[in-house]
C-alpha cells in the first residue's frame, strides 16, 4: 500500500511527496541531437567545477524527447527536454494532461540546416525549389499543369539543367527529429509555396498543403539515417554522390570531411546564420520543469552555467561547438526568464 501511495504522489507532483526523488541524484536530460553537443559541454563543465553530478543526457530526438518530458512529474520521468524546434501545442497539451503544469522555456541560440556532401565532390547550388523538387513525395507536374504526381525526378539534372546529373540521394533524420521537422517547414515548404497555385492551396486547404510541403518521398531518395548525425557524416565520407542533413555545428566540427551546399545562393556561416540571410536557420530551445527544480539536486545551478555569457555568450564556449548565440538584448530577456524561473503559456 505504501509503495502504491508514494506512486501515486509521485505522478501527482513533488508538493505532495518531495521524499519519493530521495533516489535519484543527477539531472536526467533527453531530446534533441542538434542540441546535445552543446548541452554535454555543458553538463560536463557542471559537473567539473560543482560538487553536483554531471546531468546523463540521452540524444532522443526533440520528438521524443517531448514524449519522455510529458509523461509526467517524479523520479522516473526526465528533468529537461533539448529540443531543435519550439514545442507544439499538442505536446504542451500533452504535459498539461500529464500532470507537468509549469515548464520553463530557454532559449538559447540559433542553428542552421544544412545539406552537405563529402569535400571529395563538387559543391552544390541549390535553390528552395530545387530542394522542394527534389525530395517531395509529389511534385506538380513537368508539363505545367496544375496537376500533382508521384515525384519523377531521379538526378539533381532532372530537377533542374543547371544541375549535375547525379542520383538524388539525400541521407536525413526521422520523423521523430526536429531537425527534420525545421528542414521541412523552411526548406522544403519554402519551395513548395513558390508553385502560385500551391501557395494558394494554404488559405482553402491547408491540411492538404501541410501534406504536400511536408511529404517526403519514400522511393529511397530520402534515406532516414537515425538520429546521429555523427553517422551521416560518415556515410558522406563513403558517398561521395550523397548529400546530408544536420545541423550547422556538426559542419562546423567535420569541416575537413564535409562542406556545405548554398541554399538560394548562401552558405551557411555563423554569420549568414546569425543576420537570417541563410534561409534555413532555426532557434535552439531547452525547456525545464519546474516541479523538478529544488527537488532534483543541481537544476537551477545548471541553468545558471547555461545561461551565462561565459557559456552562450558572443565569445562563449558553446560558440566554439557552433552555436549561433542570440543578441545581447535576447541573452538579457531570457535570461531574466530563467532567473524567474517564469513559466511558458501558450
Amino acid at each position: 500500500m505504501k509503495k502504491l501511495l508514494l506512486a501515486a504522489a509521485c505522478v501527482a507532483g513533488f508538493s505532495v511527496a518531495p521524499q519519493a526523488f530521495a533516489n535519484r541524484d543527477h539531472i536526467m536530460v533527453v531530446g534533441s541531437s542538434t542540441v546535445f553537443p552543446f548541452s554535454k559541454v555543458v553538463a560536463e563543465r557542471f559537473g567539473r567545477k560543482t560538487n553536483f553530478k554531471a546531468p546523463k543526457i540521452e540524444p532522443t530526438g526533440t520528438g521524443g524527447g517531448f514524449k519522455e518530458f510529458c509523461k509526467g512529474v517524479g523520479v522516473a520521468f526526465p528533468d529537461v527536454a533539448n529540443a531543435s524546434r519550439r514545442i507544439k501545442e499538442s505536446e504542451y497539451k500533452d504535459c498539461q494532461a500529464n500532470g507537468v503544469k509549469d515548464i520553463v522555456e530557454v532559449l538559447i541560440g540559433y542553428d542552421g540546416i544544412v545539406l552537405a556532401n563529402s569535400i571529395k565532390a563538387k559543391p552544390m547550388t541549390l535553390s528552395l525549389k530545387d530542394i522542394f523538387l527534389g525530395l517531395a513525395k509529389y511534385v506538380p507536374s513537368p508539363d505545367g499543369k496544375e496537376t500533382l504526381i508521384e515525384n519523377p525526378y531521379k538526378t539533381w539534372k532532372d530537377v533542374n539543367p543547371v544541375l549535375p546529373a547525379t542520383k538524388i540521394e539525400v541521407l536525413g533524420p526521422p520523423p521523430t527529429s526536429g531537425t527534420r521537422d525545421a528542414f521541412v517547414e523552411l526548406a522544403m515548404e519554402g519551395g513548395c509555396k513558390q508553385f502560385g497555385w500551391i501557395k494558394a492551396m494554404k488559405k482553402t486547404d491547408k491540411s492538404k498543403y501541410k501534406a504536400l510541403c511536408h511529404g517526403v518521398r519514400e522511393d529511397g531518395a530520402y534515406v532516414e539515417a537515425g538520429e546521429n548525425d555523427n553517422l551521416i557524416v560518415r556515410k558522406l565520407s563513403e558517398n561521395a554522390q550523397a548529400l546530408g542533413i544536420f545541423g550547422f555545428s556538426f559542419l562546423d566540427q567535420n569541416a575537413d570531411k564535409v562542406q556545405a551546399a548554398k541554399v538560394g545562393g548562401q552558405a551557411p556561416t555563423f554569420e549568414s546564420i546569425s543576420d537570417g540571410s541563410y534561409v534555413v536557420s532555426r532557434p535552439l530551445y531547452f525547456y525545464v520543469k519546474k516541479a523538478h527544480v529544488g527537488v532534483i539536486p543541481g537544476i537551477e545551478e545548471f541553468l545558471a552555467e547555461f545561461t551565462h555569457d561565459r557559456a552562450w555568450g558572443e565569445e562563449g564556449y558553446l560558440t566554439e561547438k557552433g552555436l549561433i548565440p542570440l543578441s545581447d538584448a535576447e541573452r538579457a530577456k531570457v535570461g531574466a526568464s530563467v532567473k524567474n524561473l517564469q513559466s511558458l503559456s501558450l
